[in-house]
């Protein structure tokens, strides 16, 4: 199986993708730049130093998020680097967006959601990982924003991981909303909550396949899904999308994972917006910051 980002890079190289990069006065920041340029895969905006005025384009689509606000206000916001950065992607003058290395994910979300703005269909911004092994890869969310999700809000999550996977993964998302009761086997809120989340998925337009609550085992092993379930299920057995309860579950099991599992954990990737935005660990090393280029530019429509 082609790991997930050369597969990435082979989609991105020589389209010329524009990605900007908010925190230039890091080392890193410039010398990942440099790296995707030298292999073809983006021309970086490398925000550094005194910023140019922002353009009226720029300013219409922070009114646009925010109507209420001013020109004038929405001026002075732009004077920061991270406002700047995701008011150009949002303005169509670059493609995404990507920061986190001196910025906290909150400040990253609370920048795009002044300038992008969230999609259509979609309650909350979230994030996810590309959790990767050598025969097989799965997409885990939210593992880095929302705590305590309502009913709704995992619904929301569930949507922006489907559009996630479907982009990342090039195949149909099969979503599985994890809890510790299977189809009912416990009662519990925790678990309710999830069911409701379901019943809200399946009153819902969408395209793609989704199932719940499901036990981990129930979400990836098709023997133990004939035996837990009653029904035939599209997702049970098969999943590749794993929508966690809460933040402590998802959280807990990404790095249980990486550290315990051998995969390798490429995020998290901010998602959930009009337009590809994403977030960096304080720690990544350049080549993480290349790799999450990748994958985020290769969300970018053709």
């Amino acid at each position: 199986m082609l790991d997930v980002i050369e597969e990435a890079k082979a989609k991105i190289k020589g389209r010329g993708l524009k990605l900007v990069m908010p925190e230039g006065g890091d080392a890193r920041i410039r010398k990942a730049a440099q790296v995707l340029k030298e292999q073809g895969l983006a021309n970086s905006l490398v925000l550094q130093g005194e910023l140019p005025e922002p353009q009226p384009a720029q300013i219409a689509c922070v009114q646009r998020v925010r109507p209420k606000m001013s020109a004038s206000m929405a001026a002075k916001l732009l004077a920061k680097p991270m406002y700047f950065g995701c008011s150009l992607v949002a303005a169509g003058e670059a493609h995404a967006c990507l920061a986190g290395v001196e910025n906290p994910t909150a400040r990253v979300i609370e920048a795009a959601l002044m300038t992008i703005g969230l999609a259509e269909g979609i309650e909350v911004p979230s994030s996810f990982f590309l959790m990767q092994w050598p025969d097989r890869r799965l997409i885990f969310a939210d593992c880095a924003v929302n705590v305590q999700p309502s009913a709704d809000h995992l619904a929301a999550i569930a949507i922006a991981s489907a559009r996630s996977a479907g982009k990342v993964l090039g195949e149909r998302p099969r979503v599985a909303m994890l809890s510790f009761s299977t189809h009912g086997s416990a009662v519990h809120p925790d678990a309710e909550k999830v069911e409701r989340a379901v019943a809200l998925l399946k009153s819902k337009p969408i395209d793609f396949d989704v199932d719940g609550g499901l036990q981990g085992d129930a979400a990836l092993s098709s023997a133990v899904a004939a035996r837990k379930l009653k029904q035939t299920s599209l997702v049970a057995g098969k999943a590749n999308v794993l929508v966690f309860p809460d933040l402590d579950a998802g959280n807990i099991a990404y790095k249980l994972m990486q550290y315990l599992g051998g995969a390798q954990a490429i995020g998290p990737v901010l998602q959930g917006f009009n337009k590809p935005v994403s977030d960096l660990s304080r720690g990544a090393t350049v080549d993480d910051i290349v790799s999450t280029a990748a994958l985020l530019l290769s969300m970018v429509p053709d």
